[in-house]
């Protein structure tokens, strides 16, 4: 016995000194991480000055870069440059939050390559040179004085000539959706230079020849955004690029965008099973229904048809056009009554939503979305923008406010807003990585937004049939929109095969489905965020339940998730099931 005692000693004296030396090791190398990552969000914000205004970063105000060949070598040098840093930090020993990051930075920076490369969307895509938003959200802030704004927004001026002059040596063999859609917002941002800019100038207390100086470059400005619109409408574009993104460009896109578990095939599949059990429960309860909305009238043998008539009779139930508005205004606060009273989630009453019209440079995309403010601005004002029928026709308004009928707004507050967007992206300014609160992941931001339809209704909220048959048909289009996204751009979907799709098996009404077109032509991936995410934090929320059992906690599930911040969910699964 005393023979074994010494070598077992020794042992246990080796494993502790070994366990001590790799906890040096691993504190040494998450600090050196730390280090690396600060001087590394400081060299984005250099290359991307707006990107990092949006996120509450305002040193860089004054400046506008010029998006020539130049400033894409230089891109692509940091992106190597910074790749191969990566190398040097050993992935094993970086905590938690480290690793998330270290995945996270190597995604966008492969991405950045993916995007110069190889995407070239700068070639074909008229509407990613736009000044009009950064200038307005300058002008919007609270971050700085009336007058340092002003100040900086008269600097970032003077490379406005250059900026467009860039842009059209960038630009070739566009498509026709994006020349048109930046046409469209080149001129409707005119606003922000010819009268809000004026606006301002009124208030401010600069000098009178400080005034002139900046109302003298906006001139300019103006001229130089009409001028690349009428370029826009004059070129003689014989062979315009297809806005199909293609198979291969997109499975890559979507693998850098989504950062999902799941290929873009595995979810086409998913979705087309899930659109079917969907159909499903809508027949049940529509069946249920019918008497109550379409009396004696012979039920259709067709069940997609029965689900059609009743969600028509349903839908019928709207705002009006001028009250649209005011409608979402006044849900926000009922919303945030009942998640406090079902103690669904913490919600935090000190950060501010405003509800406002879609300024005319975000028009063209989407007909509502939320604009929150950056890590670096967390207490700044979130701002839920509605999207305005003003000019509509009268048919187009009906079929619009029919879609965002009073079940179907309730649904669509509660992903934008509350317990949706609006809580998630507090929580993820709260996160203590920057790298996540900057680099949000989509799928996760959007699949949240969807997540939380279905967990307010399931918690009991406004329960009722016809609730139910709507939040399935609004759920329908998150699904949908995957289907869409893929089939459009991978297998040549028609726009008359996609319409259909959306009528008659999404239930949408024409101007909903007009307007999804649109977008599926302009955008590439994004639409699939939703569903893909959803789904993987449903599956996580379901396996997290079934290992827990009695002990799992709704609210402690919801905040812990999100206390992750905009990480993929695959990576906030692993470290979730990790500490379980």
């Amino acid at each position: 016995m005393k023979k074994l005692i010494l070598p077992i000693l020794l042992l246990s004296f080796l494993y502790s000194c070994n366990k001590n030396a790799k906890s040096a090791e691993s504190k040494d190398n998450n600090k050196k991480f730390e280090q690396f990552k600060a001087h590394f969000v400081v060299s984005i914000w250099e290359f991307y000055p707006d990107f990092a205004a949006s996120q509450g970063y305002h040193k860089l105000d004054s400046v506008l870069i010029v998006p020539d060949s130049g400033s894409r070598i230089k891109q692509l040098d940091f992106a190597n440059a910074t790749l191969d840093s990566l190398k040097s930090y050993g992935l094993e020993s970086l905590s938690d939050n480290n690793k998330t990051d270290y995945y996270m930075i190597k995604n966008q920076l492969e991405s950045t390559i993916y995007g110069i490369n190889e995407n070239k969307s700068f070639e074909w895509n008229p509407a990613e040179y736009n000044v009009c938003g950064s200038f307005a959200e300058i002008l919007n802030g609270k971050y700085d004085s009336l007058d340092n704004r002003l100040k900086n927004f008269g600097l970032k001026m003077k490379n406005i000539p250059a900026f467009y002059e860039a842009a059209k040596k960038n630009i070739k063999n566009p498509t026709l959706e994006h020349t048109q859609l930046a046409i469209d917002q080149n001129l409707g941002g005119l606003s922000v230079f010819e009268t809000d800019l004026v606006d301002a100038l009124d208030k401010s207390k600069l000098s009178e020849t400080e005034k002139k100086s900046i109302l003298d470059r906006s001139k300019l400005a103006v001229a130089s955004i009409k001028n690349y619109a009428d370029w826009l409408k004059k070129m003689d574009n014989k062979t315009p690029r297809s806005f199909r993104l293609g198979a291969e460009l997109y499975a890559k896109k979507f693998n850098f965008d989504i950062q999902s578990s799941y290929t873009a095939d595995e979810m086409f599949e998913k979705a087309v099973t899930h659109k079917k059990e969907l159909h499903d429960k809508m027949f049940v309860i529509a069946n249920k229904l019918w008497s109550k909305y379409m009396g004696s009238a012979p039920k259709p043998k067709d069940k997609l048809e029965l689900i059609k008539q009743v969600i028509d009779k349903v839908s019928l139930q709207h705002t009006t056009p001028e009250k649209f508005q005011s409608e979402i205004e006044k849900q926000i606060p009922e919303l945030t009554a009942y998640v406090k009273a079902k103690d669904l989630i913490y919600i935090d009453p000190s950060k501010p939503l405003v509800v406002r019209k879609e300024p005319a440079y975000m028009a063209g995309v989407a007909g509502a979305s939320i604009s929150a403010p950056g890590p670096y601005d967390k207490n700044a004002n979130t701002y839920y923008n509605v999207g305005s029928m003003k000019g509509w026709t009268a048919e187009k308004a009906e079929s619009y406010l029919r879609e965002y009928n009073d079940y179907i707004l309730q649904v669509l507050n509660i992903h934008e807003a509350v317990p949706g967007h609006y809580t998630q992206l507090v929580y993820s300014n709260q996160s203590p990585s920057i790298i996540k609160s900057i680099f949000g992941n989509g799928a996760m931001i959007e699949g949240w937004a969807v997540y939380a339809e279905r967990m307010m209704l399931e918690s009991g909220y406004k329960n009722s049939d016809e609730m139910w048959l709507m939040y399935y048909k609004f759920h329908l289009r998150a699904t949908c929109n995957t289907i869409l996204d893929i089939s459009v751009h991978t297998r040549n979907m028609s726009k008359e095969q996609a319409i259909s799709m959306l009528t008659k098996e999404a239930f949408q009404q024409q101007a909903e489905a007009d307007g999804k077109w649109k977008r599926v032509s302009l955008s590439q991936v994004q639409l699939c965020s939703y569903y893909t995410g959803f789904n993987e934090i449903y599956e996580l929320r379901e396996i997290l339940k079934k290992k827990e059992g009695n002990k799992f906690n709704l609210k402690t599930f919801h905040e812990k998730f999100l206390s992750y911040g905009s990480a993929p969910v695959k990576y906030i699964k692993e470290l979730m099931l990790a500490k379980e």
